[in-house]
């Protein structure tokens, strides 16, 4: 019989997954806007459009948006989210996407770091082991170029550590109603948007500006479900299937670009998928979640 933290478990690993599913497609869709249009215009013009989606659930589900209990880790979650965010577009402006995301895979290592600190996690052996096994997977598949070191890299590493942080925080404020930390992240992005726009705004054409709007939308889709799955599930158990991004991004890229995925793809895709695989295995079989 399954017990209730083991459906609990499962429940978020689906919703992480889910969000990870709509993080590799927000960023595919960002990464085209920032080459016409500046980081700044994009984080605003995203926020709107979640707004224009956050608005009837806001109105539905009449959650006190400013209850700011643990508000030190609400305004620390806010801008590590927002400097995430124009960290990953910015450096996809001059660096290749495959060398951004390398850095950015480095997350669930630093989500695995931080839960131990900051969550008072207790992370087994063979949890570090399956992280690793899967970052090895990245470097297989990705084979980062000379790109990777450019000036650039700072920042990517940077938005991956933001991220990381990100998630830990989330985790801690679990106890917090989603709608307040979903909708203040995005309010926290469009006003450090807004502040750039006097320095860069470009004018869209309507397409491209629905094109913004639904990438707000998605972003938006994206936070709740990795938000959910935090407050289901702790942060180094979901941490390994942060790497399942990198089999979304092959398959979109087969789909929408017919790209035949070459071998060190679908080499470096099966590491990864097999390092969740194990981590859920473990989870579900022998109920090693990591304990808080």
């Amino acid at each position: 019989m399954i017990s209730l933290r083991s459906a609990g478990h499962g429940a978020g690993i689906a919703l992480y997954l889910a969000g990870v599913f709509l993080f590799a497609l927000n960023d595919a869709l960002g990464k085209w806007m920032v080459t016409d249009y500046g980081v700044g215009q994009l984080l605003l013009l995203r926020s709107v459009g979640a707004g224009v989606v956050l608005l009837p659930i806001i109105w539905q589900l009449k959650v006190d948006l400013f209850d700011f209990g643990q508000w030190r880790l609400q305004i620390l979650r806010i801008m590590c989210m927002a400097g995430d965010t124009f960290a990953f577009y910015y450096s996809t402006r001059t660096m290749p996407l495959a060398d951004v995301m390398t850095f950015y895979m480095a997350a669930p290592l630093i989500i695995t770091a931080l839960s131990v600190p900051l969550l008072g996690e207790r992370v087994e052996p063979f949890r570090w082991v399956a992280v690793l096994a899967g970052f090895v997977g990245v470097l297989i598949a990705l084979q980062p170029s000379s790109a990777t070191f450019s000036s650039a890299s700072p920042i990517a590493l940077f938005g991956a550590t933001m991220f990381g942080l990100a998630v830990t925080v989330t985790r801690r404020l679990r106890r917090t109603h989603w709608l307040p930390l979903v909708v203040w992240q995005f309010a926290g992005a469009g006003a450090i948007g807004a502040v750039t726009i006097p320095f860069g705004w470009v004018t869209p054409d309507l397409f491209d500006l629905m094109l913004m709007f639904l990438v707000g939308a998605i972003a938006m889709l994206c936070f709740v479900c990795i938000t959910r799955a935090l407050a289901l599930a702790p942060a180094a158990l979901l941490a390994p299937f942060q790497y399942s991004s990198m089999l979304w991004a092959t398959i979109m890229g087969w789909m929408v670009w017919r790209d035949v995925p070459a071998l060190p793809i679908i080499t470096g895709n099966c590491v990864i998928i097999g390092s969740g695989l194990f981590v859920f295995y473990r989870d579900r079989v022998t109920g090693t979640a990591p304990a808080e």
